[in-house]
């Protein structure tokens, strides 16, 4: 299938269903139902088998005709992580299930992989799932949980062999989180806000039809997830001069007192690198059009952490003592977080956690290291050895 077809498809949906007219949710699971969701997925799962790279061309005449859209930045997780993740690994029953209301925001969905002893070694995981007849019953705590107080769904990661090695003993589970036995308790950051939580679970018993990939195999599903995450984090193509860059170059534009020729150079270093990290984005983007993600899309996530806190230090410096005030530290639970129109007091702070989450820069490369530029793997004497065997 061609642009022009997949064009004609779109023009033909919309004149049968009037965006000014159709309820909003009706609008999406109609467009889901008619393959123009994810056009690369498969015919009824929200896709036509086309290629990937259309979908850019499929929104954009979707947004001309003033249609709604799902709310991507409130559900981050579910359409960036767990859709492909479920489209991979799960059956024909767990697709038809789930992916239509994921991608319609009916249903939010959250990630239960890190714990308190097991981030960035994530294999070292704790969390038990031991199998009760047609049922699991899990018991362990999560952290770091973005969305977990909206969320209906989460993928989770569990140990349920502790006998084996602890990449081997994992299995990933679709988990209810308001099944009982789930708690959700909100983290309060340094910006004052807690987008994250940690999540209790005690005794959650959990049908095996909730399983994603085989018994053992969850390190395999939770590899495909990860890497996901990392494009959907670090891989985004924004416009040029947009986002923490475009931040710093307004801050700039405004400011002629407070302009030094030492930070008039800083400025052209970090624009440069900025353009640099989104056009290798779109590179990636453009693989991904051919294949799935890979070890790339660490580097991509790495370059775009590092390079966020290196932005918004700037503009703190650019700022001087303007740039000490801070905006508003009231405790909330936000829907999503938006770096541009907060204060440059928030931004530097929430950035820090840019290196931390979805995978920590060391983690990150070690995988470039490794997958990317071929070097010997680090040495690891743990990786055949029983999990329970491990000193914790």
């Amino acid at each position: 299938m061609d642009a022009t077809e997949l064009r004609g498809r779109v023009e033909e949906f919309l004149a049968a269903h009037d965006p000014k007219s159709t309820d909003r949710l009706e609008f999406l699971r109609a467009r889901f139902d008619a393959g123009l969701a994810w056009v690369h997925f498969p015919e009824g799962l929200g896709g036509l088998g086309a290629a990937r790279e259309l979908q850019a061309d499929v929104d954009a005449a979707f947004a001309e005709a003033g249609a709604p859209d799902n709310q991507p930045h409130l559900n981050v997780i579910g359409l960036g992580m767990a859709a492909p993740t479920i489209l991979k690994f799960g059956n024909d029953e767990q697709r038809r299930r789930y992916l239509r209301p994921l991608w319609t925001g009916e249903e939010i969905w959250c990630q239960l992989f890190s714990e308190p002893g097991a981030g960035s070694d994530l294999a070292a995981l704790s969390t038990r799932a031991v199998e009760d007849g047609e049922e699991w019953v899990v018991d362990g705590q999560k952290v770091w949980t973005s969305l977990a107080h909206q969320a209906r769904w989460a993928i989770l990661v569990t140990r349920s062999d502790p006998d084996r090695p602890k990449h081997k003993g994992l299995t990933y589970f679709i988990c209810d989180m308001t099944a009982p036995g789930v708690e959700v308790r909100p983290l309060r950051q340094i910006t004052g806000e807690a987008e994250f939580n940690e999540v209790f679970l005690t005794g959650v018993r959990i049908p095996d039809s909730q399983r994603l990939g085989e018994v053992g195999q969850g390190w395999s599903v939770a590899l495909g997830t990860l890497m996901n995450e990392r494009v959907a984090i670090g891989g985004r193509t924004p416009p040029r001069e947009s986002g923490l860059i475009g931040a710093a170059a307004e801050q700039w534009r405004e400011h002629p007192d407070k302009r030094t020729p030492g930070l008039h150079d800083r400025l052209l270093e970090l624009w440069v690198e900025a353009e640099a990290v989104r056009l290798t984005s779109i590179r990636l983007r453009q693989q991904m059009a051919v294949g799935e993600p890979g070890p790339e899309g660490s580097a991509i996530k790495s370059a775009f952490a590092e390079l966020n806190q290196r932005l918004t230090g700037y503009q703190l410096e650019l700022l001087g003592e303007e740039g000490l005030a801070y905006d508003d530290w009231t405790f909330r639970q936000p829907e999503f977080t938006d770096f541009t129109k907060r204060g440059a007091g928030f931004r530097y702070l929430r950035a820090k956690g840019n290196t931390i989450e979805g995978g920590t820069t060391e983690v990150l490369r070690n995988i470039i290291a490794e997958r990317v530029l071929g070097l010997p793997p680090e040495i690891r004497t743990d990786k055949d050895k029983p999990w329970k065997e491990l000193p914790r």
